[in-house]
């Protein structure tokens, strides 16, 4: 038979160059192999989290975090390995490596659910999707997720410092949510769609009551029920606004929208109603406690 040495064979010119590519290949891979040895050589773990620890204060946020995970790596079972596992996270978060920083508090979590510090790893998810809220003008789902995590800190850790923060942000939450809606609605509205403003009005007033955005919706929901013809309900909508929110400068001006009447500047408008009935359908209608 035939040799097939002829078919692979290197002409006498190339071998030369073709041995030192070989050699070179060779010095390539034992190099990265020693540089990993050196990467995973062992140390104490006090020494690993001190190092991981001057990361942090140098503001080497990125590099923190991988010198945290080597705590854990190195030292799975020590105590030290727990809480690098949550400095991680935490250095993810300033980094600015949200989702990460998010999957690392989920980790924490689910393997250290009765930890004390478990609370701070819930918080520090919340803040992960707070801080990635976007203007109104987006779509609003980490907001959403941001709500819901804030909520869960304070259902879970009531009487805590985090819970205390997480109740102030889930009011500017549900704020910027509400500001989603009325910016929706103002465009039906402006496009003449007034059953789907009145919708989103609606849900403005029924969804999101404590937030500023209230007084705006009742007075919008009035402008859409007037282009409608329905005079009633616009009355019934501005005396709402007016039981409530009386000195307010949307409430002069449907006011003035249903009255057809000016009111004098630096003047209060007068109140459309003195009866509670005319407020009350209202309420009962969205859920709106007065």
């Amino acid at each position: 038979m035939e040799s097939l040495s002829h078919f692979i064979r290197i002409p006498a010119s190339g071998r030369a160059a073709a041995l030192a590519s070989g050699l070179l290949l060779v010095l390539v891979l034992a190099g990265c192999a020693s540089t990993k040895k050196e990467t995973y050589v062992e140390r104490p773990v006090d020494v690993l989290y001190n190092n991981a620890m001057n990361l942090m204060n140098q503001e080497n946020y990125a590099k923190a975090a991988d010198a945290f995970d080597e705590v854990e790596q190195q030292h799975p079972y020590s105590v030290w390995a727990t809480r690098a596992q949550l400095m991680s996270a935490y250095a993810l978060y300033q980094a600015n490596r949200y989702d990460d920083s998010i999957v690392a508090a989920d980790r924490y979590i689910q393997l250290h659910p009765g930890n004390r510090d478990v609370a701070y790893a819930y918080y520090l998810k919340a803040l992960d999707y707070y801080v990635q809220i976007e203007d109104v003008g987006r779509d609003q789902k980490t907001t959403e997720q941001a709500l819901q995590a804030l909520q869960e800190v304070v259902r879970r850790f009531p009487n805590t410092a985090y819970a205390r923060d997480a109740r102030l942000k889930i009011d500017l939450a549900r704020d910027h949510l509400a500001g989603k809606e009325m910016a929706v609605g103002r465009w039906y509205e402006k496009q003449g769609y007034y059953l789907a403003a009145l919708n989103r009005f609606k849900t403005v007033v029924d969804k999101y009551q404590t937030t500023t955005h209230v007084p705006e919706a009742l007075e919008r929901l009035t402008e859409c029920y007037l282009a409608l013809g329905l005079k009633d309900e616009a009355r019934r909508t501005a005396a709402v606004l007016g039981y409530n929110y009386p000195g307010s400068s949307w409430y002069t001006a449907t006011y003035t929208l249903v009255t057809g009447k000016e009111v004098a500047e630096n003047t209060k408008a007068p109140p459309l109603s003195n009866s509670k009935e005319n407020e009350g359908w209202f309420s009962k209608m969205l859920g709106f406690v007065f």
